[in-house]
C-alpha cells in the first residue's frame, strides 16, 4: 500500500491526516511519500511524521520525501491514493495579488481562495499544476485515487473530473461541523442522535434536513436563531431564515457568494453582519508570524499525540482498502445526482465506499431557492473550467462578470479591467492566455 501526499509541506494538515491514518485498519504499514517544492519545509514534515508513526504506530510505516518537479514521477510512482494539498504561489506573490488588485477595483474579499475574481485566478495557476500531476499518474499510478483538498474545490475537483481520466473525489471539512456549528450556535441542546443530510455544492451546500431520534428539530432551530444568532455566523443565519436552510461554510466565506452583504451601497452591512474583510491575509500573515513556534510543536516533539481529526481522508481510504463501506459527502460531476442542478457542474452530494472505489448517492431536486443560488455560483465555475481548458482571456472574463459579488459591484469595463491586472500578476503561471 502506498499513499502520496502532493503540497506535504503543508505541516498542519498532513499531521491530521498522517496521524488518522497511522490510527486506521489497513493503512498503519503503508508506505508514505511525502512530495513538496519546498525541500526544508518537506524535511520539516519527514521529521515530524516518523515522530508520530514512532510514537503512535510502533514505527510501522514508512516514509520517503521527494522535492521538487524532477522527483514526482518516484513519489507517485505505484500509488494507489493520491492526496492532494497544494498551494500555487502562496501568499507571496499570488494570493497577496489576488486581495491587492481585488481592493484596488474596490471589490472588498474575506477569502478569496473559491469564487470571485480571485478564486478564478487561484484556479487558473492551479490547474496547470494539476495538468502535470494527471500526466504522470496516468503513467506512474493510473489506478489511483486522487483525493483533492485544494481550493477552489468545485473548479479544480471539477476540472480534473472532467479533463483528465484520473480517478478523483473533493473533500471539504465544512460538512462534518455544519450541524453542530448551527446546533451550539443557537443554542439547542441535543439529548437524542442528531442525524443530518447535506448536498449542493462545496461551500455552498445546504443542510436539507435534521432530525433528534427522527423527529425534525430545524422548526425549533430556526425559532432560536431568531433570539439567539452568533456573532461569528451572522450571515449564515439570514440566508438560513430567508432562504429557509443553513449552508455549510462559513459566514464570511458565503458573504462573498452572494450579492447581498459586502456591498459599497451599504457600507454599515459589514458591521451589521460581522463580515472579516480581508481575513485570508491576515490569517496567512499570522501563520508564518507563528511558525517557528508551530514548528517547534509540531516537529520538534519527539513524543507526539493525536486524536482521530475531523478529515474524510482516512476514513475513504480504508473504505476502498477493506471493502468497508463509508458514507460522506464527496465533490463529483453531477451527472443527475441533484436533478435541478446541471449535469456536467462538479456536486457535494453524499457518496459512499467500496472495493469497487466511490459512487454517488442520488439526492434528486434541491429546493428551487437553493439550487438558484448554487446555479449563480456554479455559472462562475463552469466558465472557469472552460477557460483554464480553452486558455481564452474571453472565457476568463466572462466567467468573472458572471460572479454574483463582483457583477453586483462593478462595471463590466471595471471587471475586465480587474481581470487584465490579474493576467499581468501572475504573468509566470498563465502564459499561455490570449
Amino acid at each position: 500500500m502506498k499513499i502520496t501526499f502532493l503540497g506535504a509541506g503543508s505541516v498542519v494538515f498532513l499531521r491530521n491526516v498522517i496521524d488518522d491514518c497511522l490510527l486506521t485498519d489497513g493503512l498503519k504499514d503503508a508506505h508514505y511519500a511525502l512530495y513538496d517544492i519546498d525541500c526544508q519545509r518537506l524535511s520539516d514534515a519527514l521529521s515530524m511524521v516518523n515522530a508520530l508513526n514512532m510514537s503512535i504506530n510502533d514505527g510501522k510505516a514508512t516514509f520517503s520525501a521527494h522535492c521538487g518537479g524532477a522527483h514526482l514521477a518516484e513519489a507517485l510512482h505505484g500509488a494507489d491514493f493520491v492526496v492532494n494539498a497544494i498551494q500555487v504561489g502562496g501568499y507571496e506573490p499570488a494570493t497577496k495579488a489576488d486581495f491587492d488588485i481585488c481592493n484596488k477595483y474596490h471589490l472588498q474579499t474575506t477569502i478569496g481562495d473559491t469564487l470571485g475574481p480571485a478564486g478564478i485566478f487561484r484556479a487558473l495557476r492551479t490547474i496547470p499544476i494539476l495538468d502535470f500531476f494527471a500526466e504522470t499518474m496516468s503513467r506512474e499510478c493510473p489506478q489511483a485515487w486522487f483525493l483533492n483538498y485544494t481550493n477552489p474545490m468545485g473548479i479544480l475537483s471539477g476540472y480534473m473530473q472532467r479533463y483528465t481520466d484520473i480517478k478523483t473525489v473533493g473533500l471539504c471539512h465544512s460538512v462534518q461541523v455544519t450541524a453542530k456549528k448551527l446546533m451550539d450556535g443557537v443554542g439547542f441542546v441535543a439529548k437524542g442522535h442528531v442525524a443530518y443530510r447535506i448536498a449542493g455544492i462545496n461551500h455552498m451546500a445546504w443542510l436539507l434536513a435534521i432530525t433528534e431520534d427522527g423527529r425534525d428539530i430545524y422548526p425549533e432551530i430556526k425559532r432560536l436563531s431568531l433570539d439567539h444568532v452568533p456573532e461569528n455566523d451572522r450571515v449564515r443565519i439570514a440566508v438560513m431564515n430567508k432562504f429557509g436552510y443553513y449552508v455549510t461554510e462559513s459566514s464570511e466565506h458565503v458573504a462573498e457568494y452572494l450579492p447581498y452583504f459586502i456591498k459599497k451601497t451599504y457600507p454599515d452591512q459589514i458591521e451589521k453582519y460581522n463580515i472579516p474583510l480581508d481575513e485570508y491575509p491576515r490569517r496567512c500573515i499570522m501563520n508564518i508570524e507563528k511558525w517557528s513556534q508551530m514548528r517547534r510543536e509540531l516537529v520538534e516533539n519527539d513524543n507526539p499525540s493525536h486524536e482521530r481529526s475531523r478529515e474524510y481522508a482516512s476514513l475513504i481510504m480504508r473504505g476502498i482498502v477493506l471493502d468497508s463501506p463509508f458514507v460522506f459527502n464527496g465533490n463529483v460531476i453531477n451527472n443527475g445526482s441533484i436533478s435541478n442542478l446541471p449535469d456536467n457542474a462538479c456536486v457535494e452530494v453524499p457518496c459512499v465506499t467500496s472495493s469497487f472505489g466511490i459512487d454517488r448517492i442520488m439526492v434528486g431536486a434541491l429546493p428551487e431557492q437553493c439550487a438558484a443560488l448554487n446555479r449563480t455560483n456554479i455559472n462562475v465555475q463552469l466558465m472557469a473550467i472552460q477557460a483554464a481548458a480553452t486558455k481564452r482571456k474571453e472565457d476568463v472574463y466572462q466567467a468573472a462578470l458572471l460572479d454574483p459579488h463582483a457583477s453586483a459591484e462593478l462595471s463590466m469595463e471595471d471587471i475586465k479591467a480587474l481581470c487584465d491586472d490579474m493576467f499581468v500578476a501572475h504573468e509566470q503561471w498563465l502564459p499561455e492566455y490570449k
